[in-house]
């Protein structure tokens, strides 16, 4: 036999869907947190066996780009679980540490915004619309502040097209769930900030309706800039410590 030739092994089905699967994660189709349809119904959708899902989520599991949920089913995840561990410790050790977060994150935030409002598919608008009306209904509960203001954000997030962004976000993790809540009900605390806050979101969420990507842009460093400039008024060393108690007392509630 001619030794440079070697047999072309056939590729299993599981093989076939863990690459598909990959393909819709690597793209952002699929994102960070998102749960997947349960083996038989994403059996149906592909044309495949439940135990060709079963073996392909099996390797998707042990390369880390998906996670079992406790209770059944499996979600997305961006293998970061100890970066954000470790992130979340360094931001709650310092409030300078949560500062130059937030800074960090307006400037990726902005470019969001404007990829949003160029990029986002019809989808993708409606669940920044879905997003929108939810924190802004009225009657909504205060205690669902931070978390429909974390749901707005990843809702541009997602309509960015960018799944190294999407990524990006899923790292920050829980630590920018707790930096929203701090922001909601330590830094903005009032209903005057309230009303700021939804009349700032109104205008980022007009923008990418309208698809005016300098729009988007701008109303996204105005709503940023309006939170950094609180963490600077109140820079003092003895407010410093109390904030850090405030944010810690936050993130364990």
């Amino acid at each position: 036999m001619d030794p440079r030739f070697q047999e072309i092994p056939r590729e299993r089905v599981a093989d076939r869907i863990a690459s598909e699967l990959l393909r819709l994660i690597t793209s952002g189709e699929l994102a960070p947190g998102e749960r997947l349809p349960g083996e038989r119904q994403l059996a149906d959708m592909m044309g495949v066996s439940r135990v060709s899902i079963r073996a392909a989520l099996q390797q998707l599991k042990a390369q880390g780009f998906v996670t079992a949920v406790q209770g059944g089913g499996t979600r997305i995840t961006a293998a970061a679980d100890q970066l954000d561990s470790a992130l979340a410790r360094l931001v709650r050790s310092n409030r300078n540490n949560l500062h130059d977060l937030a800074e960090i994150r307006s400037k990726l935030e902005v470019w969001a915004a404007r990829r949003a409002a160029e990029r986002a598919t019809p989808e993708q608008r409606t669940e920044i619309d879905r997003a929108f009306v939810t924190m802004t209904a009225a009657g909504r509960p205060s205690r669902f502040k931070a978390e429909d203001d974390l749901n707005f954000h990843l809702a541009i997030a997602k309509a960015s097209g960018s799944a190294v962004y999407l990524h990006l976000m899923s790292v920050l993790g829980d630590i920018l769930e707790q930096m929203l809540a701090f922001h909601r009900y330590s830094l903005y605390a009032t209903p005057a900030d309230d009303q700021r806050f939804t009349q700032q979101h109104r205008a980022i969420w007009s923008a990418i309706k309208a698809r005016d990507g300098d729009a988007a842009a701008a109303a996204m460093q105005d709503h940023l800039t309006t939170v950094l400039s609180r963490y600077e008024e109140n820079d003092t060393p003895s407010q410093d410590a109390e904030a850090q108690t405030e944010a810690k007392g936050t993130a364990s509630g």
